[in-house]
């Protein structure tokens, strides 16, 4: 057999009897202090500097959410004016609509008075040039009407009349004429 075997074996029946199974009073009382001194180590230095990073990490924590409620009531905030800020921009927006349509009334009522203007003046220049085309036609009608009734009455009379005795006559015949035709148009 293989010396580490055999002196695995030899290990093994040594313990196993009843008394290997228990501690020593030696081996004891070497723990309870060894367990003292670890514990007094802890209690005076370990326990302490734990309890002090515990601490600053509570206090971290507590800052950070201290700080996230600060950020959400700042966000919050930044919200209500975001919201007033829209609603004051709506205002604007629809204040300059409206600016704009009144201006749009207006200049629509500006051009229609314009063109109604411009439509008079056009109706009373071309009334104007009806009259006055009306007179020219009516002198070279009593021009020609004039010297018509001249050569007329030469011929019916047998002699010539002068032509402002002519005229006299004809403008007389023409204002009888008129004053009948008024009083026709009257009537």
């Amino acid at each position: 057999m293989h010396p580490f075997i055999a002196a695995l074996t030899l290990a093994a029946d040594e313990v196993s009897d009843k008394k290997d199974l228990y501690p020593k009073l030696s081996e004891l009382i070497v723990g309870a202090v060894a367990f003292g001194i670890l514990f007094f180590f802890m209690w005076k230095w370990a326990i302490p500097r734990i309890n002090t990073l515990l601490e600053q990490r509570q206090q971290k924590i507590q800052g950070d959410l201290e700080k996230a409620e600060q950020a959400r009531v700042a966000a919050e905030g930044e919200l209500v004016n975001y919201r007033s800020q829209l609603a004051g921009a709506r205002e604007e927006a629809n204040r300059i609509i409206e600016e704009a349509r009144k201006t749009a009334e207006s200049l629509r009522d500006d051009m229609t008075i314009r063109a109604e203007h411009a439509y008079q003046a056009i109706v009373a220049r071309a009334q104007e040039e009806i009259r006055a085309e009306r007179d020219r036609v009516f002198q070279e009608l009593k021009a020609q009407v004039s010297e018509l009734s001249v050569a007329l009455a030469g011929r019916v009379v047998g002699e010539s009349l002068d032509k402002t005795r002519h005229m006299r006559l004809v403008d007389d015949y023409i204002k009888e004429l008129g004053k009948l035709g008024s009083n026709r148009s009257e009537g």
